[in-house]
C-alpha cells in the first residue's frame, strides 16, 4: 500500500544510518526497499538522503525486529538483507541472533517461499553459526564465501559498502557473505 505498486519488496534488517538500502534502490529503481532499525538518529539520516535524492522506492522502519511480523504479510518479501548485524557472540544470546532458528521462522510468515536472505558480516563466529543453521534446519544454501571480496569474479554484494564495511576492509578484515532460502515445510 505505501509504495502503491505491485513491484518486489526486499527488506534490510538493523539498516543503522539506512546507507545499504538506499543504494540498493538506486540500483534497483524498479524495486521497493524497507530499512528497518531501532535507532530513529540513525534512520533519519537514511530518511533525509531519501528525500534529498527524491526516491520514491525507499521507506523506513523505527521499530525493534523481535516485532517484524507485524509489518508484512503473508509472501510479501521477495529479499531480506542482514548487513552487519550484531553478531550476539555470548552463548547465551544465540536466540537474538537474526539468522537463529527463531528469526528464520519468523521469516517464513512473509518471505516468499525461495526468498533470498543475504548475509553479510565481517564475524567468523556469526558465519560458522549460520551456516550450521543451514544445515541443521535444511534449509538451500545458495552461494557461500569467507572473503567475498578475494572471488574471481565481482559479486553482487560486493557494489555497495557500508561506512564499517569499509572500514573492515581497510583493516583488511575479510568480509564474509552468505546467501540461502528458507525450507518452508513444518
Amino acid at each position: 500500500e505505501f509504495f502503491q505498486n505491485s513491484n518486489p519488496l526486499i527488506i534490510e534488517l538493523g539498516c543503522g544510518k539506512g546507507e545499504y538500502t538506499v543504494n540498493l534502490a538506486l540500483r534497483n529503481p524498479g524495486k521497493n526497499f524497507i530499512g528497518m532499525d531501532i535507532k530513529g538518529a540513525r534512520l533519519w539520516k537514511g530518511c533525509k538522503m531519501v528525500q534529498e535524492m527524491a526516491l520514491t522506492n525507499v521507506a523506513f522502519i523505527r521499530s525493534r525486529i523481535e516485532y517484524i511480523e507485524y509489518f508484512f504479510g503473508k509472501d510479501e518479501v521477495d529479499e531480506i538483507w542482514l548487513t552487519f548485524p550484531d553478531p550476539q557472540p555470548q552463548s547465551n544470546r544465540k536466540r537474538k541472533r537474526l539468522t537463529s532458528p527463531l528469526f528464520l521462522n519468523r521469516y517464513k510468515n512473509f518471505l516468499k517461499p525461495g526468498g533470498i536472505i543475504h548475509l553479510k558480516t565481517d564475524n567468523e563466529q556469526l558465519y560458522r553459526f549460520t551456516l550450521n543453521i543451514i544445515e541443521e534446519e535444511k534449509h538451500r544454501l545458495l552461494f557461500a564465501s569467507e572473503d567475498v571480496y578475494k572471488l574471481d569474479h565481482l559479486h553482487e554484494a560486493t557494489t555497495i559498502q557500508t561506512f564499517y564495511e569499509a572500514g573492515y576492509l581497510r583493516q583488511d578484515i575479510p568480509i564474509k557473505y552468505i546467501e540461502f532460502s528458507l525450507t518452508h515445510e513444518g
